[in-house]
């Protein structure tokens, strides 16, 4: 499956011997615009469904930042709350199609996660990072704050150092920050270095009974079944506050830096 738009985004899947390999790759930074949000959220459902991937891997495109988060573009064109809702679902629906995916998803982030590219980095079940994959929840400083993808980090890394991130929106904390709290369950000096470990795992994992994995799965989320709504309702909180006049400015401003 691939999807290409004008703006030069797209959402990819490739399968070789049973690693179904989901590529995302937007030109401002991979940050995510509504489309690609429901594009890489329907890939991960159909890579799940689809019998010759046992294992899947998730990755962006380009060397080097992971994920930017939401499109600024998009959010600073919002005009009401159902159109709030609507975008920050997206991410929502992503995070939702990682938890409820009957396989193991493989997170390769390759360099910083901004926002978003945070949750979707939390909501994997294994991930790989390199040195230079810093993150920030940016979202407090624009006026928001990490309203969907916050129960996604919570369960990785739980509610001490998230409340760190988001409360101190304008840092990054180092990739060896993400992997002593359990973002990361291992960092590599270089992407091949890194690369060379994800298919070591996925290899075995292909070996790996599928009906095993995914029951373990199951077990991995327990206590997440509540998650459709409660993702729903958080993605009304943050549509809700981007359109007042404080997060308008905020995004202007952070934009024009």
């Amino acid at each position: 499956m691939s999807l290409n738009s004008t703006e030069g985004g797209y959402v990819n899947l490739q399968t070789d011997n049973g690693i179904g390999t989901i590529t995302f790759f937007h030109p401002s930074h991979n940050s995510m615009p509504g489309y690609q949000l429901q594009a890489l959220a329907n890939t991960i459902t159909q890579a799940g469904n689809d019998d010759s991937i046992k294992v899947i891997i998730l990755r962006s495109a380009g060397d080097k930042t992971f994920c930017a988060g939401a499109s600024f573009d998009e959010l600073i064109n919002i005009k009401n709350i159902d159109e709030g809702r609507i975008f920050f679902s997206g991410f929502a629906n992503v995070i939702n199609a990682m938890r409820t995916c009957p396989k193991f998803i493989i997170g390769r982030v390759q360099g910083k996660a901004v926002g978003g590219g945070v949750g979707i980095a939390a909501a994997v079940d294994y991930c790989f990072a390199t040195k230079a994959a810093s993150v920030k929840l940016s979202e407090l400083a624009v006026g928001i704050g990490p309203f969907v993808v916050g129960p996604a980090v919570v369960r990785k890394i739980g509610i001490s150092a998230m409340s760190q991130l988001s409360i101190d929106a304008t840092s990054f904390y180092s990739a060896d920050w993400a992997l002593n709290k359990g973002l990361y369950a291992g960092i590599y000096e270089t992407a091949d270095e890194m690369d060379t470990a994800i298919h070591a795992l996925a290899d075995r994992l292909v070996q790996s009974n599928p009906e095993a994995m995914k029951s373990l799965k199951q077990i991995c989320w327990e206590g997440t079944e509540n998650w459709d709504t409660l993702l729903a309702n958080r993605a009304e909180i943050s549509g809700t506050l981007v359109l007042s006049d404080f997060t308008r400015n905020a995004i202007e401003k952070f934009k024009a830096k």
